[in-house]
């Protein structure tokens, strides 16, 4: 049996803030904000107890005296940010819908070529690249597994196993989706939700960290690129990092999408923004 810890036992030092920030932004380049140290208590407090730690202390003591393996890992999880829904902010899906997509499949009606590729980066629980798939079944029945891969991806292997199975919250899906498309493309199970098969085999996933290199990515020159919502948590040099790896693997006609949030000014002059219905996209510049 685990001990009843008081709020006072699990309260975090600013030594041990510190050692956390620096494991967190070490192995995901997240970067906790100073003065958040009752944030790291929130979501950590009940994991330190299941795992057989009488204070946050003496959980991190062990961290720091421990070869790295999966209780680093599973604080680093505890602590980043896997906030997502259905459809979130509905403008990239209706340019998705309204402008890309039309766009790509009438540019290579004319010519033989490689599947179109979206990529959904920092997928987290998987809500975002589903949400693609729904979309494109919805409206563009005649892309499959022959002609479209959805790509999705995360660092987190939690985030990943939840993505890859599919199973939401009640909560979960009355956030964004639409009461048509939860009737058609999930069943339910217990108290949650399934997703049907015929989505979730639309979507192939990865364990990818974005900080780490790109040389060795499953798949290459992406036509859709949504990495919203992420790179807020990032410091300017990761940023910058990152939207130059994205113009490698980006196709020469390809569109990013960032967070509402979010933006390439003053970090990558290659991209140039791009107004679509009520969304902004970004797009690599041409000479």
């Amino acid at each position: 049996m685990f001990k009843v810890c008081s709020s006072q036992t699990m309260s975090l030092s600013s030594v041990d803030f510190d050692y956390l920030r620096h494991l967190v932004r070490q192995h995901s380049a997240v970067t906790l904000d100073a003065g958040k140290e009752y944030l790291v208590e929130l979501h950590l407090s009940n994991f330190v107890r299941q795992a057989g730690f009488d204070t946050i202390a003496n959980f991190v003591e062990h961290l720091k005296v421990s070869k790295f393996g999966q209780l680093h890992i599973a604080a680093i999880e505890h602590l980043v940010n896997y906030e997502t829904t259905f459809f979130r902010d509905i403008y990239p899906f209706e340019a998705l819908k309204d402008h890309i997509l039309p766009e790509i499949i009438e540019r290579r009606q004319s010519y033989q070529s490689d599947k179109i590729k979206i990529w959904s980066a920092a997928c987290s629980s998987g809500q975002e690249a589903y949400s693609i798939a729904m979309l494109t079944r919805e409206h563009f029945p005649t892309l499959n597994k022959a002609n479209l891969q959805i790509i999705a991806s995360d660092f987190s292997h939690k985030a990943l196993t939840r993505a890859r199975n599919g199973i939401y919250s009640a909560l979960e899906v009355k956030r964004g989706l639409p009461a048509n498309l939860r009737k058609k493309y999930f069943q339910p199970s217990g108290n949650e939700w399934q997703i049907d098969r015929e989505i979730s085999s639309m979507v192939d996933f990865y364990q990818i960290n974005l900080i780490n290199s790109w040389s060795d990515l499953p798949f290459q020159q992406v036509d859709i690129l949504f990495l919203r919502n992420v790179l807020i948590y990032f410091d300017i040099n990761t940023k910058k990092n990152i939207l130059y790896k994205m113009k490698q693997i980006i196709h020469p006609q390809g569109y990013l999408f960032l967070g509402g949030g979010e933006t390439t000014l003053n970090l990558d002059s290659d991209f140039e923004r791009v107004k679509l219905g009520q969304a902004i996209a970004y797009r690599v510049r041409t000479l």
